[in-house]
């Protein structure tokens, strides 16, 4: 009688634990899901609309921007992968037109950012003591930038996120 009385006893504490971890843990992130998600597709409405332009003193659209997939890259060295390193890349183009070239060339930007910063980094030149020096990646970025999409088409390339993470 008395196991019995164990067991009824850890089931009801495991049937409690179970139902305070799906109600903490999922039921929070669904109800945050479901409000989250009507705010974020206002808020992308909202970015399709704008296409990030930036208005100059006479509400002239000055430039826009266009942002990219995270590109991730590894760092190889004579024992392997020793870092890994996550760029995100926006790039600063002067109108709508280059915003949309850019928008339609973006996988070939991204296949020639990989080849050219996968080389650098492997070489270690755009490492200073294992910290990548962003000024440099920046200026290869701007220059494989003009030769994808021409020299007029994009003023400057902007690094919102660089994050190296050893492994």
């Amino acid at each position: 009688m008395r196991k019995i009385l164990v067991a009824v006893v850890l089931l009801m504490l495991l049937a409690g634990g179970g139902a305070g971890a799906y109600f903490f843990y999922f039921s929070k992130s669904a109800e945050a899901s479901v409000a989250g998600a009507d705010e974020v597709a206002e808020g992308h409405e909202k970015a399709q609309k704008d296409k990030h332009a930036s208005k100059d003193a006479h509400g002239n659209s000055s430039y826009e921007f266009v942002e990219l997939d995270p590109l991730i890259l590894p760092i190889v060295d004579k024992n392997g992968v020793t870092q890994v390193v996550s760029l995100v890349i926006v790039l600063e183009v002067p109108d709508s037109a280059a915003a949309h070239e850019a928008e339609a060339l973006s996988p070939r930007l991204k296949d020639a950012y990989i080849q050219d910063m996968y080389g650098v980094l492997n070489k270690h030149a755009a490492l200073k003591g294992g910290v990548i020096q962003v000024d440099y990646i920046k200026k290869r970025l701007n220059k494989v930038s003009a030769e994808v999409l021409g020299e007029d088409k994009v003023n400057s390339v902007l690094l919102q996120v660089v994050q190296q993470r050893p492994i």
